[in-house]
């Protein structure tokens, strides 16, 4: 069992013992320390909106987490089975005081989570995240008498809402869409993809699509993290039906990445660097963001178009607070996460769907090709295990001193760059580890990189 309290949110599986596990008492705790932050400076604002991904324990949660808001007094707008970019968008719409999706995003089944977000709809700050973790261990809970209790209210109409927007996006062009007479295959991983990413893709023009693991079960028919090991039946199953590509969401829908007509895979990586491309072909100059753990690509792609890249420390609400400070006109996560601040700040799958198919058609390309008018870079993901009690901070300032002549970034554990190779260093917030990605054109190169900053931590270890 495991139970992972953040500023970003409460995250844990299902069952054990409280504190060990996302018990009925952690949900009731957690839940209550939130309405309590948001109770803070409302203004007289006590409406949250909740939604769910298709896990199998979500209801279970939910109905946990629902009365638990109104004894907080507060008044629930439950979009139902939906997705974490839809509950961001309807906490705006709704002019909401915060909203909760109940998701464990890319987790296996038996996890579930509270991801917890702000008036704007954007995921907490680390200020705010910390006070609600503090308020918990506290025992100054207030509950609403009888005549204060909240009201539920319950409201299917936002799926519809989230795709209007879509299609209202000046770089959105459903003709051009329609035009291509695309077949689809949809991976939609036993999750709410299997109910929004079809009704957008038939709101684009699309009507050959093909869902597999359609049923909204949370009974997850592989590891719902899209990674390439994970995705062999929808490769296959694109070759098999000679589909144009295939689309891989994850359960929450805010990751997203597809696979050529070929049965081979476009790259997660490469969702942000393709839709950035078509969105800076119409915003000339315009910046980007990405966490620093993220491909060079994008650098390239937007200095191509006349911009500027800035690197965030990793983390949704980093990338986000990176965007708005240089106005950053996309930017996102190379995990498949696309931001387009003109819709909301958040990973939208299915905005990253609508821009994608959009540049797609108008390249006039297969996946594959357009694919290839990217460079191709290669990521070496490693880790290694640390010693208790190991000072990582001082690890880290020997090595930066060893590579000194080069180019570092400190904002997020250590980053050095190599002309247009990079390593990057970061500790984990779950485990005794140190992560360290390195990308070069070349695997060799990256894996060798990787390699000789493990044997530089192991010396330092040794020391």
């Amino acid at each position: 069992m495991a139970l992972i309290k953040s500023i970003s949110g409460i995250r844990g599986t299902i069952g054990g013992k409280a504190g060990n596990g996302l018990t009925p008492i952690d949900l009731v705790k957690f839940t209550t320390a939130y309405a309590h932050f948001l109770r803070q400076d409302n203004k007289g604002n006590n409406t949250i909106v909740l939604g769910r991904d298709g896990r199998m324990s979500g209801e279970m949660v939910r109905n946990l987490v629902v009365p638990t808001l109104q004894n907080c007094g507060f008044n629930v707008v439950d979009l139902g089975l939906s997705t974490t970019p839809t509950v961001e968008m309807a906490v705006k719409m709704e002019s909401a005081a915060g909203g909760i999706i109940l998701t464990a995003s890319h987790n296996p089944k038996e996890w579930n989570a509270l991801k917890l977000l702000n008036e704007d709809g954007e995921f907490l700050s680390a200020a705010d995240g910390q006070w609600i973790l503090d308020f918990a261990d506290t025992n100054e809970a207030d509950y609403a008498d009888i005549n204060h209790l909240g009201k539920v209210t319950h409201d299917n109409s936002f799926m519809q809402k989230h795709i209007d927007a879509l299609l209202a996006h000046p770089l959105v062009d459903i003709e051009a869409i329609r035009s291509k007479n695309f077949k689809i295959v949809v991976d939609a991983i036993n999750s709410t993809g299997a109910t929004f990413v079809p009704a957008l893709l038939k709101a684009l023009g699309v009507e050959d699509i093909i869902v597999i693991n359609n049923d909204v079960t949370g009974d997850f028919a592989h590891n719902p993290e899209p990674l390439p090991e994970n995705l062999i039946g929808l490769c296959s199953k694109v070759v098999k039906e000679n589909a144009h590509l295939g689309i891989a969401v994850d359960p929450d829908v805010d990751r997203l990445c597809f696979v050529n007509e070929d049965g081979s895979l476009f790259g997660e990586e490469y969702t942000l660097v393709a839709i950035a491309d078509y969105v800076l072909s119409h915003h000339k100059g315009g910046n980007t963001v990405s966490n620093m753990s993220s491909t060079r690509a994008l650098r390239d792609v937007t200095e191509k178009h006349g911009g500027q890249y800035f690197p965030s420390a990793v983390g949704e609400v980093n990338v986000v607070t990176k965007m708005k400070a240089h106005n950053a006109v996309i930017g996102g996560e190379g995990n498949g996460g696309v931001i387009c601040p003109e819709l909301h700040y958040g990973r939208d799958a299915l905005a990253g769907i609508a821009l994608f198919l959009t540049h797609l058609a108008k390249s006039g390309k297969p996946v594959s090709g357009l694919r290839n008018t990217y460079p191709h870079y290669i990521i070496s993901k490693n880790k290694i295990e640390l010693p208790e009690g190991l000072n990582v901070a001082k690890i880290f300032a020997a090595i930066q001193q060893k590579y000194k002549a080069q180019p570092i970034n400190t904002e997020d554990g250590l980053k050095i760059e190599f002309d247009k190779d990079w390593v990057h260093l970061r500790t984990s917030n779950t485990e005794p580890i140190i992560r360290i990605y390195a990308e070069s054109i070349s695997e060799v190169t990256a894996n060798n990189i990787a390699q000789r900053i493990i044997a530089d931590i192991r010396e330092e270890i040794k020391r």
